[in-house]
């Protein structure tokens, strides 16, 4: 608006002006203004003048950002010894009902240098995460990239060796037992055609009967085992529950000098679970305490219930007791293995079984204070 303002003073001027130099100077000087103020207008775009954003750039962030939120990985950024996590399995990972110690889980990802394994901490046992790192720069700022992935292979690879294991027991205990029932029946039947050998032959069968006892005992543990019944949710009281199994085995823990103690953080506690079952797999926890402490003067159990980070429930049973061996912590779950001479080795199998199937898990842990723990988390 001023630009055409001054032209059209200098018009206006130009036209009264006659032939005044005065007055034409003055026309000069308006018309030279209007050219100075007009060129900035005339001056081209800069040639490095940064293009305009593409309507779409803010809908593909948005679908990247999205995408990072629903990573079936848990993935975080570090830069300056500060994690960042870029998606939700990330933070349910850190938040409560994820790890126990998330400062301890952040101190391992800062420490995780090459990748590998770590072994995380969790609300639902010790679980095992494979880790990668990536270095980045961006914006001339060193950075980390750090992405945790479950090892559901190994998982599966873990699974296919029980089974080999348990395939193995299998046939030795088959085998031990078919073994000397062919070799006494050839006996028996030679026996048969020798006057007098009736003793003899008495002997052989015994034997062969007592064989086939054996399997027999065998096969049905193994169906024990392998045939648990589906259970039936509903409701369960555990005040009521632990003061039914209070009243069950604790006098015999005081007939040895010892003690068992049932505690519940909250009386008003409660589980969906099948009450029976849950009482089996409680019981069995109980047994192995008890022969874990066989030896000692005072044995101690302590029954724990109480509500846990993120509202899972928990249930421990802790004895004072040696503790499972050094070396053995995986494997006291297989089916058919223990740690104590002449032990079948389904006790432990069938709690898990049990607490699996109302959709819980259970666990060892080794506790400060000596002895063996089992923790089953719902």
């Amino acid at each position: 608006m001023l630009l055409a303002l001054l032209c059209l003073l200098a018009g206006a001027l130009g036209h009264a002006a006659g032939t005044s130099l005065v007055k034409w100077l003055g026309v000069a000087e308006l018309l030279l203004l209007a050219l100075l103020l007009a060129w900035p207008l005339r001056r081209p775009p800069p040639l490095l003048a940064p293009p305009a954003a593409p309507a779409g750039d803010s809908e593909r962030l948005t679908l990247l950002q999205a995408r990072l939120e629903h990573l079936p990985v848990a993935a975080w950024v570090e830069q300056d010894g500060v994690l960042t996590a870029l998606g939700s399995r990330a933070r349910r990972l850190a938040a409560p009902g994820g790890v126990r110690d998330p400062a301890a889980l952040q101190q391992q990802l800062r420490a995780a240098r090459h990748g590998g394994h770590l072994v995380l901490d969790t609300e639902r046992g010790n679980e095992r995460w494979l880790v990668q790192c990536q270095a980045l720069a961006l914006d001339g700022q060193a950075q980390r990239l750090l992405v945790l992935v479950p090892l559901e292979q190994q998982l599966e690879s873990e699974s296919l060796l029980a089974w080999q294991q348990l395939v193995q027991v299998l046939t030795h205990e088959i085998m031990n037992s078919l073994t000397p029932i062919r070799s006494l029946s050839q006996t028996a039947q030679m026996l048969l055609d020798e006057p007098g050998s009736e003793a003899e032959l008495r002997i052989a069968l015994e034997a062969i009967a007592l064989r086939a006892d054996g399997l027999s005992r065998f096969v049905q543990t193994y169906r024990r085992v392998s045939q648990l019944p589906a259970p039936e949710l509903a409701p369960v009281d555990l005040a009521e529950c632990f003061a039914h199994l209070q009243r069950a085995v604790a006098p015999a823990w005081a007939a040895r000098g010892g003690e068992a103690r049932f505690e519940l953080h909250d009386p008003s506690l409660r589980l969906v679970a099948d009450a029976g079952q849950l009482e089996q797999a409680l019981i069995a926890l109980i047994h192995n305490a008890e022969q874990a402490t066989a030896e000692l003067a005072k044995p101690r159990l302590w029954v724990q219930a109480r509500q846990g980070r993120g509202g899972r429930l928990q249930i421990m049973v802790r004895d004072n007791g040696p503790g499972v061996p050094a070396g053995l912590e995986r494997q006291i779950f297989l089916p058919f293995f223990s740690a104590r001479e002449g032990g079948q080795g389904i006790g432990l199998t069938v709690v898990r079984q049990l607490v699996h199937g109302m959709g819980g898990r259970v666990r060892h842990v080794r506790p400060l204070e000596g002895g063996a723990a089992f923790v089953l988390s719902f």
